[in-house]
């Protein structure tokens, strides 16, 4: 993990809060992802619909779509603070069999807005998207994978490799 202009306890906190919900999407505990939630945080997903959709529900359903852990891991998670905002960001990935038999095997991009609230950060906006590719089939690239910095001489983040 990667911090700029953060102070050692508030990165340590905004940290133990994306590690809560990362172990609870591990679990399929939809309490335990929504205690790191904003009562009233946004959320922009992979899945539809295009604006914000109940947590709860649509988070239970997406659970039961799988029959077994959730394979989730976070890369290059970078988080900056000031005051009682902060924001971080990451690639993150999704693995794991899903209930119909099809392996999933997703990076994707994640932005995360906390705020201090009540001296607990907890996630106020979160945003997940992958990237399109831009040669007129408007496809969303869904079999790219973080590549090597030093493969790319692009640095960090910069780079991506096809599957």
């Amino acid at each position: 993990m990667s911090t700029e202009n953060s102070e050692p306890h508030d990165e340590a906190q905004i940290r133990a809060t994306i590690d809560a919900r990362a172990s609870a999407m591990r679990n399929k505990h939809v309490q335990g992802v929504l205690a790191t939630f904003a009562d009233d945080a946004v959320g922009f997903f992979l899945e539809t619909p295009l604006e914000q959709s109940p947590f709860q529900e649509d988070l239970a359903g997406w659970f039961a779509s799988w029959s077994g852990p959730v394979g989730y891991e976070l890369r290059g998670l970078k988080i900056k603070t000031g005051g009682d905002v902060a924001y971080c960001h990451t690639l993150s990935r999704i693995t794991g069999l899903r209930t119909d038999g099809d392996e999933t095997d997703l990076w994707f991009r994640e932005t995360f807005c906390l705020q201090r609230i009540d001296g607990r950060w907890l996630i106020t906006h979160i945003h997940e998207s992958v990237p399109l590719y831009m040669d007129g089939s408007v496809r969303a690239a869904f079999d790219l994978t973080p590549d090597d910095r030093a493969a790319t001489g692009q640095g960090e983040g910069g780079g991506v490799d096809r599957k």
